[in-house]
């Protein structure tokens, strides 16, 4: 499928002070869900990059090597505007560094220890991840409104937007390179058991730091209210659970109205954000 995958020249800045502690609509355990996520994206883009980089020779297909060339623009860009906030998020007591050195020796070891077909399996299933919250963020507008009207707003819609034009690349690579259905299915079960558990304690290490964690009646409330968000939709669910399907591809939800309205929303003629391009 054809697809314009654009790198976009683009920055965020976030001023000390422009950001309350609790700057997910003032939610105790988003906030933190969310800090997590930003922490380890800087290092989990480079990870791709490097995983679609080492087999980036045998591609012969001219469309897929210009779209791995948007994949890499994109995602290298996702690393740099990740970390310019994960260093406010540090600044305002969340453990960013931390989680972005935990995740570096990690995700260096996996590109050491394993082969490059395991890594670029990997790769697939975490874009599939990132591709479904990304389109869930982008269709639910009580999703969007969590996120308040700030410049982290912004930048997550942005990331979500461009995760989901670039979303089939890793997949189609790995496809391209010969991968095998059983391998891409056993590295999604490996890679969904690591990130959920790495993701749990790295949220759970977070939040014993914030002294709201320690008022039950803000905690519970909080959780509860993150378990009935749209991430955790029967919906997503079925998505999730549809990369076992032999026949599955990416592609077969329709996501080109989504991307035709939100490139609109954001980078048209009175673009929410056009101002950031340069």
């Amino acid at each position: 499928m054809e697809r314009d995958i654009k790198t976009r020249r683009i920055t965020f800045r976030y001023p000390a002070g422009s950001m309350r502690r609790h700057y997910v609509q003032d939610d105790l355990a988003m906030s933190h869900v969310v800090s997590v996520l930003s922490a380890a994206f800087p290092e989990g883009e480079a990870f791709m990059i490097r995983s679609v980089r080492a087999v980036a020779d045998q591609i012969t297909d001219p469309e897929l090597k210009k779209q791995v060339a948007g994949f890499i623009g994109q995602e290298a860009t996702h690393s740099r505007e990740h970390r310019e906030l994960n260093q406010r998020l540090q600044e305002m007591g969340y453990p960013a560094a931390f989680i972005d050195r935990a995740t570096r020796r990690g995700l260096e070891a996996r590109t050491r220890y394993s082969s490059a077909k395991y890594c670029l399996a990997m790769t697939a299933a975490l874009e599939h991840y990132t591709a479904i919250l990304a389109e869930t963020l982008l269709s639910d507008e009580s999703t969007q409104q969590m996120l308040g009207q700030g410049e982290v707003r912004s930048m997550l819609l942005w990331h979500a937007l461009e995760e989901s034009e670039h979303r089939a690349v890793a997949f189609d690579v790995y496809a391209a390179v010969g991968g095998t259905h059983r391998m891409r299915v056993l590295v999604m079960l490996f890679t969904t058991f690591g990130f959920f558990a790495l993701a749990a304690c790295a949220s759970f290490m977070s939040l014993v730091r914030d002294p709201d964690f320690y008022n039950p009646r803000i905690f519970f409330r909080s959780v509860a209210r993150l378990f009935r968000s749209p991430f955790f939709s029967g919906e997503v669910f079925r998505r999730l659970m549809s990369y076992s399907r032999k026949d599955f591809h990416p592609e077969e939800v329709d996501n080109t109205a989504l991307i035709e309205k939100w490139n609109t929303v954001l980078f048209g003629e009175q673009g929410q954000i056009a101002d950031h391009l340069h």
